[in-house]
């Protein structure tokens, strides 16, 4: 029986490298080797920014690559869905390509609105693969800021205490 050494750092390289063969795998997977399958499931989704500016939502949507004829945008009072694919360029086989990271396919993304919006009067620029889109809110959403006097309520409050503490009952006959 013969006596082998062990080299612990070998065998976490070893599984390493199945680590990373496995993830690629399934990236590889997951874009798919066809143009059937690329187009039959969703491949990736949009990051998106929302802010409030208090009459209207400002709403980004990060799309590199990705045509306006590629996309339909639905906006609702009460969300927005964006559709949209971003397509894979066939290229001749003198121009192979090695490796690539970017993201093919088509994407469906629904945000739900804090707000009830104007769905009639929305605003959309597509430059340099950002979508933005201005979403008026309706009127009665519009933050309204009221102000709290809070020495004012503490003294009426104070006040009110003290009259009734005041105040005998009368007795009528």
């Amino acid at each position: 029986m013969a006596l082998l050494r062990w080299e612990p750092f070998r065998e976490i390289e070893i599984l390493r490298r199945q680590m990373d063969q496995l993830f690629s795998d399934l990236t590889v997977a997951e874009r798919g080797n066809s143009e059937i399958s690329r187009s039959s499931k969703t491949a990736w989704v949009p990051a998106v920014e929302l802010h409030d500016n208090g009459s209207e939502l400002l709403l980004k949507v990060e799309i590199p690559g990705v045509e306006a004829k590629d996309l339909d945008v639905q906006v609702t009072q009460d969300a927005v869905s964006i559709v949209g694919e971003h397509r894979y360029e066939k290229q001749s086989q003198s121009n192979a390509k090695l490796h690539s990271e970017f993201r093919y396919g088509k994407f469906t993304r629904v945000i739900p609105l804090p707000a009830k919006v104007q769905n009639q009067q929305v605003k959309a620029d597509l430059k340099d693969g950002i979508l933005i889109l201005t979403l008026p809110k309706l009127e009665q959403e519009q933050s309204k800021v009221f102000k709290v006097n809070l020495g004012q309520s503490q003294s009426a409050t104070a006040s009110i205490e003290a009259d009734n503490a005041n105040t005998q009952p009368k007795i009528t006959s």
